[in-house]
């Protein structure tokens, strides 16, 4: 899963000129669904969302989750979060998950969410043509790839050894 998080004093979605959600201050989520993603990615976003301490506290310093504050998350399902431009102009999207999938996973995605939190938490309509309004506080943009998180099987630590390199010495050729 693929996240654009912005902090924001409040934000909107509107459907043919209908606001369909709104919160005050808290978190404007861009959310894209990838064709590998499994409950356990979303679970991930869910704690990183709730936690993430991007939020001032008494002394200026973001050390505040939209938990500290009691904000509000509103949701936009994104699937151009897996747009692919690596190669020509037009971007690929194959890296996303299928409409029908991603629409199941995005609901199952509210639902979890909402269980895990009492906080607001207001949605964007899947694979509608949306207008997004924000006011954004900062401004502060964080993105999230639930790919990259640390448990990650794909993610590899270089280890330095007292300034040195941790690769074995080369062995000289005969």
């Amino acid at each position: 899963m693929r996240a654009v998080v912005q902090r924001v004093r409040r934000a909107a979605v509107r459907v043919a000129g209908r606001t369909v959600g709104e919160i005050q201050a808290g978190l404007l989520v861009l959310l894209g669904i990838g064709k590998e993603d499994t409950p356990a990615d979303a679970d991930w976003m869910i704690q990183k969302l709730l936690g993430l301490r991007i939020f001032p506290d008494e002394a200026g310093k973001m050390n505040r989750s939209v938990t500290d504050i009691r904000g509000g998350l509103l949701v936009v399902s994104q699937f151009t979060l897996y747009g692919d431009v690596r190669k020509g102009y037009r971007p690929s999207f194959s890296d996303a998950m299928p409409p029908a999938d991603a629409e199941r996973f995005y609901a199952e995605f509210l639902v979890s969410l909402r269980a895990a939190t009492t906080l607001p938490v207001a949605e964007g309509r899947f694979a509608a043509m949306m207008e997004v309004e924000l006011v954004n506080d900062g401004p502060v943009t964080i993105v999230l790839d639930s790919g990259e998180r640390a448990s990650s099987p794909f993610r590899v630590a270089s280890k330095i050894t007292h300034g040195q390199d941790a690769r074995p010495p080369a062995t000289p050729h005969a």
